[in-house]
């Protein structure tokens, strides 16, 4: 079998062992439920509840303003406590609908559909309605992502099912658990671009899951299954799209001025379950792993649960954690406290104890060029990483600092543990403000 890859990379431990044969479970929260506004890269959404409303599951609660935006749903009924600000995992201050849980969990009504009768236009604003959004963690609005503009002709959609951040296995149980519903997920996506071929891209590390998607695209004649090597980070947007089309993003364009549309695995599923079951975006799956807990579990959640309740599902810990992750080790970000709602973005919380998290001492760079040679963009991340330090701004845009993907790469080799990600990440968001 041939596995299609990019260039560079690295070998991180997987850690998947803890959680990939732990079949999905229900979750549903004890507590109330907090809802923040902003879960998606754009405009945050405009709450349209106020205190005292009676919500239902599937309600609209938050309407998406400006073009890159997405609506906000109620993943519980109850009545809403508050509309105010919350600070998220990130530290980032967001406006939220806080809903008092009444266990009811009565839903809005909603209508099957037969997506076969549905024009394109219906199918993007069914997918806008229901405010899916990228599953992969990058959040980003996907009826924008199906809309492109028509001058970009479209030949490829990509699936993203990579899944090559370590620990991280929620959506290798979504391929064993809903392959069916992915398949005719990326059918309806197919619709929007009748020119186009589907590609569902998986890691060889989970050879039950290329095998059951191959056996359920078995007659399908515009949908492969293309098993791509295991390297960190085959799952980024621009490096899958070169493994399995060969097509290389150039710098500063997208995926669609190649001809390529990537969607997550679990946005895929997402998209069949608001076209096909009239049902918006209100719950998902997240890993809850790491040494530190003590029964790593794949939860179905619903938007808004505490991230504590989740890991109090999981068994709560072992031993107290040195960094909770929202996310995976090598992009994901560390949570300042765990009484944080648990969004749409929510793909991992990775618990691990100081035998695992501590970080070595940093030292001089000693000039190895070990980042150079793993860094999938091709950059120079000791040079970025020293203009950003001096704030350097214009050399670091002239070294094309904007193109980082923000994948670790280069600090997880360096053998002086230089924190170049961080200096990096500082540095684009300066001239990106520019």
């Amino acid at each position: 079998m041939e596995l299609l890859t990019f260039k560079n990379g690295v070998h991180p431990p997987h850690g998947k062992h803890y959680t990939e044969n732990k079949p999905i479970e229900e979750y549903l929260p004890k507590g109330d439920l907090v809802i923040p506004m902003s879960q998606h890269i754009g405009a945050p959404a405009e709450p349209i509840v106020k205190k005292g409303d009676k919500v239902l599951v599937g309600q609209k609660i938050g309407e998406a303003k400006g073009f890159i935006s997405a609506n906000v749903h109620s993943s519980v009924s109850g009545i809403v406590k508050n509309v105010s600000e919350v600070v998220l995992f990130n530290g980032i201050k967001s406006m939220a609908v806080i809903i008092e849980n009444d266990g009811q969990y009565e839903e809005v009504e909603s209508t099957k559909r037969d997506w076969t009768s549905l024009s394109k236009e219906e199918i993007v604003n069914i997918v806008k309605e229901a405010g899916i959004v990228g599953m992969g963690g990058a959040t980003f609005p996907t009826h924008v992502k199906l809309a492109p503009p028509p001058e970009k002709k479209i030949d490829a959609i990509v699936v993203n099912a990579a899944e090559c951040e370590p620990y991280l296995t929620c959506d290798h149980r979504m391929m064993l658990e809903k392959t069916q519903e992915i398949i005719e997920g990326l059918k309806i996506v197919l619709k929007l671009f009748p020119e186009a071929k589907g590609y569902i891209g998986i890691e060889d590390n989970k050879p039950n899951a290329i095998q059951a998607m191959k056996e359920a695209i078995k007659g399908i004649s515009n949908i492969e299954v293309k098993a791509v090597k295991t390297k960190y980070p085959q799952g980024a947007e621009k490096q899958l799209i070169y493994a399995i089309t060969k097509k290389e993003v150039p710098s500063g364009k997208l995926p669609a001025d190649v001809g390529c549309v990537v969607q997550n695995v679990d946005t895929i599923y997402e998209v069949y379950n608001a076209v096909v079951n009239g049902k918006p975006l209100t719950t998902r799956v997240v890993t809850v792993t790491g040494d530190a807990i003590k029964e790593p579990k794949n939860l179905r959640f619903k938007i808004g649960t505490s991230v504590r309740e989740l890991v109090e599902a999981a068994g709560g810990f072992v031993e107290e954690p040195m960094k909770v992750i929202s996310g995976g080790p090598m992009m994901g970000m560390a949570m300042y406290s765990l009484d944080v709602p648990a969004t749409k973005g929510a793909s991992g919380i990775l618990c691990l104890t100081k035998k695992v998290a501590e970080a070595e001492e940093e030292s001089n760079c000693i000039n190895c060029g070990k980042c150079l040679q793993v860094c999938p963009m091709g950059l120079m991340p000791t040079k970025l990483a020293t203009c950003a330090a001096v704030r350097d701004y214009d050399t670091f845009d002239k070294c094309s600092g904007r193109d980082c993907i923000e994948c670790g790469c280069c600090s997880f080799v360096c053998p002086a543990r230089r924190h170049l990600l961080q200096r990096i990440r500082s540095g684009k968001k300066v001239v990106c403000k520019r």
